[in-house]
């Protein structure tokens, strides 16, 4: 009985936790990587790209072990619809945070010292100008509702959950930053925006990487909660 107890602790806290932490240090590696060695010629395609397609990668690898959030926001979300034990939600945190400054920390130790410094990092660096931040804060939102709200219906939501939904997530980070990569930077996640700003030292209006994500969690789990949630969200919000 006491083996069993250990193990159902192991698989149900530390695992999902610790994959938390992998397939975050994993993408925000690929990510922060394809901005520092990104091509004059590819523009915000190449970046694109390889989030996209890293995060549907990895969420495909991994995402029945904790969910495959690798980030705050879409935790927040999670949470908020019942998909994720709110007790986990602090712990995800910490996993994901932890797993961008490890993946940010990966990038500095492997690229040309030249080349990550005049990439900043891969730090957000898009906002330049206190006229910007009503504009890059309401793409952040807007843009990270599109991303949660693809992983709540897609993995989640009993009506629309399916086996593309990996892709489907990875596809929406993609059209996010092109869509709105020059606006925002289109960062979505703000474990994607604190472990570059920390191994770079680039904290300028890096509040807005996670007022502007959170919120659009918070929208994302009160839109599905108490409009276009299944059966069970419903019988969360009556108590049953």
């Amino acid at each position: 009985m006491v083996g069993r107890c250990r193990v159902s602790w192991y698989d149900s806290f530390v695992q999902p936790c610790l994959v938390e932490l992998l397939g975050s240090a994993l993408f925000i590696f690929i990510g922060c990587l394809s901005v520092v060695e990104n091509g004059p010629d590819a523009g915000r395609l190449q970046p694109a790209l390889a989030h996209g397609l890293a995060l549907g990668l990895i969420i495909a690898t991994l995402g029945n072990i904790s969910g495959g959030h690798f980030n705050p926001a879409v935790s927040l979300a999670a949470t908020l619809i019942g998909g994720l034990n709110v007790m986990m939600l602090l712990p995800y945190w910490i996993s994901q945070l932890c797993g961008g400054l490890i993946g940010a920390a990966l990038v500095k130790a492997v690229s040309p010292e030249q080349r990550f410094w005049n990439a900043s990092g891969a730090a957000f660096v898009t906002v330049q100008e206190h006229e910007q931040v009503g504009r890059a804060l309401g793409a952040e939102i807007i843009l990270t509702t599109l991303l949660a709200l693809a992983v709540c219906m897609g993995a989640i939501n009993e009506k629309t959950q399916g086996p593309l939904a990996p892709f489907s997530i990875g596809f929406s980070v993609a059209v996010d930053i092109l869509a709105g990569g020059a606006i925002s930077g289109a960062c979505m996640n703000p474990a994607r925006a604190f472990g570059p700003a920390v191994i770079a030292g680039h904290w300028d209006f890096h509040w807005i990487y996670w007022l502007g994500p959170l919120l659009g969690g918070l929208l994302v789990g009160l839109l599905i909660r108490f409009l276009i949630g299944d059966g069970k969200t419903r019988l969360i919000l009556k108590g049953q």
